[in-house]
């Protein structure tokens, strides 16, 4: 339960920032621009959901400048705690820009593809998976989308370790997690935990 208090009031605050700062946008995107977006990142988003970052990060950091850095470490932490991360960073992030129906339209766009693709080749699904070609192909993908999460997690590693606290909890994190084999559960619980005492301190 404080986990979960920790996770809503942390919501709450990066939202109110974000609308804070949102005037500063010079060229808000449409709605069908956003839904394009995710429509094309859900088309190609292969594996892990971490590959998402990579996507989003290009998207909606780089080339649009309708989100910082920050704001994507935020989306993707307020995915963590909850159930479906894709559909949680894609939702939130879809709040953020363009309120609930930019919520929904991001939803939709991230996931038709997957439902389309599904649907189209359920014929064939078997006969891929005996095909040494397909094999081949997913083992380049499979390189590919590595070095995408390894960069993307290098830039934004580096945007979130932005205090003493911040890379100290990272050092722990990282230490249980490789010594002791610890459940990730845990550790994103005790980061809500750390957050919720710093909502109150702050």
């Amino acid at each position: 339960m404080l986990a979960i208090a920790a996770g809503l009031m942390f919501i709450y605050r990066k939202i109110k920032t974000f609308r804070q700062a949102k005037s500063l946008v010079v060229e808000p995107i449409s709605l069908i621009t956003l839904f394009l977006i995710f429509l094309k990142i859900g088309a190609v988003l292969y594996g892990s959901g971490y590959v998402l970052l990579a996507f989003l990060r290009t998207e909606l950091v780089h080339n649009l400048g309708i989100i910082t850095n920050a704001q994507l470490i935020d989306a993707v932490a307020v995915g963590q705690f909850t159930p479906g991360p894709v559909f949680t960073t894609a939702t939130f992030i879809g709040y953020l820009v363009l309120d609930v129906p930019g919520a929904i339209i991001a939803t939709i766009g991230i996931f038709l593809p997957s439902f389309l693709i599904i649907w189209l080749l359920h014929p064939l699904i078997d006969k891929m998976r005996g095909s040494k070609n397909v094999k081949h192909v997913l083992d380049g993908v499979n390189a590919a989308a590595i070095a995408l999460m390894a960069g993307v997690t290098i830039e934004l590693g580096i945007a979130s370790l932005n205090s003493i606290l911040y890379g100290f909890i990272f050092i722990i994190s990282a230490f249980l997690l490789i010594k002791y084999k610890l459940n990730s559960t845990y550790l994103i619980v005790g980061g809500a935990m750390i957050g919720l005492l710093m909502f109150f301190i702050n």
